[in-house]
């Protein structure tokens, strides 16, 4: 099955209580295909860097068998980069810099040998950027997961509710689920958001796990794993829509059932994701790692 990954591979510079980190490699599809890559085997990216980028990361995607045909190298150009400082809560943040450099015009290019993917995971992105993706592919994949922010709520939410019309799973935070809908019981706003296309969401909770709700207003609840070291919560929410919808693509299947167990595997990634700043973690952990973590996981679910 494969798997198409569209989103930002950029730098950040990360300031947390416990450290700081100067530039390294961040963006959402960085993650995503860290994550996806540990379940499966058939991924393709589309991103865009400048000619400033950390190149041994992209080696190292293609040694853990991601298709970089579709990253875009933009000569004397920079990456993307962001920079943010993390509160001793670690749930919340301040921006002290953003620079769009080579995000500014995006075009994503999708090449002709991904333009049927089975699978597609919609990084954040402007909700534009996330439609011309669409547009360009050839054929309807048989799942379309996107991600989206409060900063596209804000500035662009015509285009962003025209995505959603076309997509069939949107994971989001609770702040961004009760802006959205206008609701703040989650469970109306869940009926909401899934009224405007997508017949799947997933509202993250951070510390407190996350919810999926679908079906026939079924709904699932998937605590998170309590850790005894959290140093970076940057990309938890990416690692965990990589870790969901790369189960999915590696068992072939979209039912409900299915993605109860593709939050699981998306929390567990996740916990991975914050033990060490940026992708650190995430890109040495090795599958029996994962299985570990897992059982604790279900251990923690049983009654």
């Amino acid at each position: 099955m494969s798997l198409l990954v569209i989103g930002s591979v950029a730098f950040d510079a990360i300031d947390t209580p416990f450290g700081s980190t100067g530039k390294i490699v961040g963006g959402a599809a960085s993650y995503i295909s860290l994550a996806t890559t540990l379940l499966h085997d058939k991924v393709g990216l589309v991103a865009v860097v400048g000619e400033d980028f950390d190149f041994d990361f992209v080696d190292d995607l293609k040694r853990r068998g991601v298709d970089v045909e579709g990253l875009q190298i933009k000569a004397g150009e920079k990456s993307f980069f962001w920079h943010g400082k993390y509160h001793m809560d670690m749930n919340s943040r301040d921006t002290l810099v953003t620079e769009l450099n080579v995000l500014g015009d995006f075009d994503p290019i999708v090449p002709q040998s991904w333009q049927q993917p089975e699978y597609v995971m919609l990084g954040n992105l402007s909700p534009q950027v996330q439609m011309t993706t669409l547009n360009r592919l050839t054929q309807k994949p048989k799942l379309v997961v996107l991600d989206t922010m409060n900063f596209w709520m804000d500035i662009a939410l015509d285009d962003l509710k025209a995505v959603l019309a076309k997509v069939d799973v949107l994971t989001i935070n609770d702040e961004e689920a009760r802006q959205l809908s206008g609701e703040y019981s989650l469970v109306k706003a869940a009926r909401v958001i899934r009224a405007m296309g997508p017949h799947t969401l997933i509202i993250k909770k951070g510390e407190h796990g996350a919810l999926l709700f679908g079906g026939s207003d079924e709904i699932f609840f998937c605590p998170a794993l309590p850790l005894e070291d959290v140093f970076d919560p940057t990309g938890a929410g990416d690692t965990f829509a990589g870790g969901f919808i790369g189960y999915l693509a590696s068992v072939g299947r979209t039912d409900f059932e299915a993605m109860k167990m593709a939050i699981v595997y998306g929390s567990a990634m996740a916990s991975f994701c914050v033990e060490q700043f940026g992708t650190t973690k995430l890109a040495s952990i090795t599958r029996d790692e994962l299985n570990g973590r897992l059982a604790q996981f279900k251990a923690l679910m049983s009654v």
